[in-house]
């Protein structure tokens, strides 16, 4: 056997490994939201019993709303308010833009916790206080980085010249932007947008921090019902939204090429 198909196949064999150590917990809850037993005996008892309680359990729904609303919401917001400050910062120049650009990296940087304390502090000494309002301010400044550092790379292989060559036929700069710019970006915008919701539904330490009794998120939610007692329900409703998560990127993937033409 030659070295060339000897790496070959310890690189197949690696990633095999890798993708089995990404996805292999994820299958076993998976399956485990469809056992009967609730504390995941052996042999397997196929049952529905978990979904049929998840849609009585109105406390674990009420969050899975709150959530899916929150990163709707701050997903938006984020997109648009990032992408026209990526918009402003490719192409204008002005004093402290150097500045600005370098601190978008340290909030992706700094530790949540950090970042929690310092937003629950915050949003009490100026009389936001915490709910569900402070929740999706927190996520929408948390997500806004991701956003205006994925669409920024996305402009870097963008021609200037495409928009000069647009108003020298006339074009004004609103279609300039949504004819020639936007289009081109899309991709990006897309990616950060994807990012954003990730960062928002995801997210536990700010939601906690800035959380409230009775309008707490999934991922609070969860770790509550993890210190009372563990219940298969929970396995339902992570199961179902990693359905939903990995189908939305399955078709984002094909309908923006982020994988290439094949």
């Amino acid at each position: 056997m030659s070295t060339t198909r000897l790496l070959e196949g310890f690189g197949r064999f690696y990633i095999g490994l890798l993708l089995a150590f990404l996805y292999l917990p994820i299958v076993i809850m998976a399956l485990m939201s469809f056992n009967a037993s609730p504390f995941y005996q052996l042999p397997f008892e196929w049952t529905t019993k978990w979904y049929a309680d998840l849609s009585h359990n109105a406390q674990l729904l009420a969050a899975t709303w709150n959530s899916i609303e929150i990163a709707i919401i701050a997903t938006i917001l984020a997109t648009l308010l990032g992408t026209a400050a990526s918009l402003a910062l490719f192409r204008y120049e002005f004093a402290g833009k150097k500045l600005l650009q370098a601190l978008l990296f340290p909030p992706i940087a700094i530790p949540w916790l950090i970042t929690g304390t310092a937003m629950l502090i915050f949003f009490f000494g100026v009389g936001i206080g915490r709910g569900l309002h402070a929740i999706l301010l927190g996520h929408v400044a948390l997500a806004l980085p991701y956003v205006i550092v994925v669409v920024s790379a996305r402009l870097q292989t963008f021609a200037p010249e495409l928009e000069e060559a647009a108003r020298s036929l006339g074009a004004s700069q609103w279609q300039v932007t949504m004819r020639v710019t936007l289009p081109w970006i899309m991709p990006g915008v897309i990616a950060g947008a994807l990012f954003a919701f990730a960062v928002s539904f995801d997210q536990f330490v700010v939601s906690y921090f800035l959380s409230t009794p009775g309008e707490a998120t999934l991922p609070v939610e969860i770790y509550a019902a993890i210190r009372k007692g563990f219940t298969p329900e929970i396995n339902a409703v992570s199961t179902i939204i990693i359905a939903v998560s990995m189908g939305l990127m399955l078709v984002a993937a094909r309908f923006f090429k982020f994988g290439g033409e094949k």
